[in-house]
């Protein structure tokens, strides 16, 4: 039996964008209380964004590796995709995103690079200043499973958003000598990305702890 493709719950949330919509058209045509408009605006993004995620994991569902050879072939348009920082206990930075990593067969992602930039924006403003890896190492961990991923092959993920995303900012750069790299995945109902930065020296007792699964957020 085909695994149902969760559209009435993308329809729900694309209906409830449009009425955030239709009461900021209200509020902006009746009103100059510049924070009611921005309470509106505010209601606006976040139902956008969960509309944006349930049209993401259907897109994913959907998604068909024959994919067209064309040069011009399209790429996906701008999308926010929802998540988290913290940093725990062992000094490593963890970032959680709502969603899988993009296809990525024709273009590095740019909309995932500028979630994940602005979600160390909002950190940083909250909570301070960044950790700074000198040696680094990035560990994406994908929690999903065959119903929920239709892209498996590592290089066809869009995984380089993140480290452009980083780069410069938590390590020197993403070259071989500065930034090690491992892209591993987690069984799960529920999809997510997670992305784990530490010292490269801490790389073993990283797996030991992911091993006891005491990393899930």
């Amino acid at each position: 039996m085909q695994e149902p493709l969760n559209i009435d719950h993308l329809i729900a949330d694309m209906r409830s964008a449009n009425a955030a919509l239709i009461n900021l058209h209200g509020a902006y045509a009746g009103s100059v209380d510049i924070d009611a408009i921005k309470s509106k605006i505010y209601k606006v993004n976040e139902a956008l964004e969960k509309a944006v995620i349930s049209s993401r994991n259907v897109l994913e569902k959907l998604h068909n590796e024959v994919m067209p050879s064309n040069a011009n072939a399209p790429i996906y348009p701008y999308m926010n995709i929802s998540g988290s920082v913290r940093i725990i206990q062992y000094g490593w930075l963890h970032i959680k995103l709502n969603t899988l990593l993009p296809h990525c067969r024709y273009q590095t992602p740019k909309y995932l690079t500028d979630t994940i930039i602005k979600l160390l924006n909002c950190y940083e403003s909250e909570k301070g200043k960044l950790p700074f890896y000198e040696n680094a190492m990035m560990v994406i961990d994908e929690y999903n499973d065959i119903k929920t991923r239709k892209v498996f092959d590592q290089d066809n993920k869009g995984w380089k958003a993140v480290s452009n995303a980083l780069k410069g900012r938590l390590f020197p750069d993403d070259d071989q000598f500065s930034l090690g790299i491992a892209l591993v995945s987690s069984k799960s109902e529920t999809p997510s990305c997670n992305i784990f930065i530490m010292n490269a020296l801490d790389a073993g007792e990283f797996f030991n702890i992911r091993s006891e699964g005491s990393l899930l957020w």
